[in-house]
């Protein structure tokens, strides 16, 4: 089989397709013919050497993909060889196939195509998490979204309206204004001008909410939007810090959270796939629910084959794809 392959941590374009051995499952493994495979921020993170986890050079990155079953171990249940499925990995995605848990792995919806279950995996189950587990989002509330053009953003802008939310979209110009609000958002605020420090508390404020600012704020972003944004929470406000897209780290006082009773959250994903993964397969069929109810629908910005999978993941790390990108690893079936 073809699969990429870290051999010196760098950039996008430094990874290579090495010629693979086939795999073989272990007792409580599954082997995973990948047909689509999601690309997230994560990835760049990971093929630069600035990931948290990382395995030993050489390996394959990758951690979102849907396919066919192709293997499954001697002590594997509720899974079977021919089962369309997604699955989300450590790593190991880009490849043709890839060795996965059936416990983290979930049978897709009739209808749902690979491509659209390769985009709806990490992104859509860190956007719930964050939402429902960290923010604990109840409906009616009123949700700002940062980068809500972006995979994470665009997840939780169709997850937070799925579950009842009023969503307002911080967004850099009009093309992604446009895309935020096909997704459901119903306002927008602009995050390109100067100040964000008083500009996002302005232009929230300057909104019809019923408590004059946010009840939860999800950040992948970071930096300026940090700071505007905390400053834009309600009364009683949860901010979820989710990453640091915008390459800054920021600081808080934390007398300001006593001042205006509002906290700061985050959250890693990986822990609950790790530490509680009963309720990483409630929180995905959920979003099977919220897809089958036409609430998300990832938006694939971008589709490429196999062997342009270094150039989609330079637009990701440049922060040029709008919505999700994902990669043809087969021609794709019915």
């Amino acid at each position: 089989m073809r699969g990429y392959r870290i051999h010196a941590f760098g950039e996008p374009s430094s990874l290579v397709i090495d010629q693979l051995d086939d795999l073989t499952p272990g007792d409580h493994e599954i082997v995973v013919d990948v047909e689509a495979v999601g690309l997230n921020f994560p990835d760049v993170l990971v093929v630069q050497g600035k990931y948290q986890f990382l395995q030993p050079l050489p390996f394959t990155p990758g951690k979102d993909l849907a396919g066919v079953v192709r293997s499954v171990g001697a002590e594997v249940q509720g899974v079977k060889p021919g089962d369309r499925v997604m699955s989300q990995v450590e790593s190991g995605a880009f490849a043709e196939q890839v060795i996965t848990a059936p416990e983290r792995s979930f049978v897709l919806p009739e209808g749902m195509s690979f491509s659209e279950a390769a985009a709806m995996g990490l992104v859509y189950q860190t956007a719930y998490f964050s939402l429902v587990e960290r923010a604990q989002l109840k409906p009616g509330e009123t949700v700002l979204v940062g980068g809500a053009a972006g995979g994470i953003g665009l997840a939780s802008v169709q997850v937070a309206k799925g579950l009842g939310a009023t969503v307002i979209a911080g967004v850099r110009g009009e093309e992604e204004a446009a895309v935020a609000r096909e997704s459901g958002a119903d306002f927008v605020i602009d995050l390109s001008g100067p100040n964000l420090r008083d500009s996002i508390r302005e232009q929230v404020r300057a909104l019809p909410l019923k408590k004059g600012g946010a009840d939860v704020v999800i950040d992948p972003l970071g930096g300026d939007f940090f700071a505007g944004a905390i400053r834009a929470l309600a009364w009683c406000g949860r901010l979820v810090v989710i990453g640091f897209a915008a390459g800054e780290i920021p600081t808080l006082k934390v007398n300001y959270l006593l001042v205006k009773n509002i906290s700061v959250l985050g959250i890693q994903w990986s822990d609950y796939r790790d530490y509680t993964p009963e309720r990483v397969v409630e929180a995905q069929q959920r979003l099977f629910e919220l897809w089958r109810k036409g609430a998300v629908r990832p938006h694939i910005a971008q589709k490429v084959s196999f062997e342009e999978l270094p150039d989609a993941l330079t637009l990701v790390s440049q922060g040029k794809i709008r919505g999700k990108a994902v990669v043809t690893v087969r021609k794709e079936r019915a």
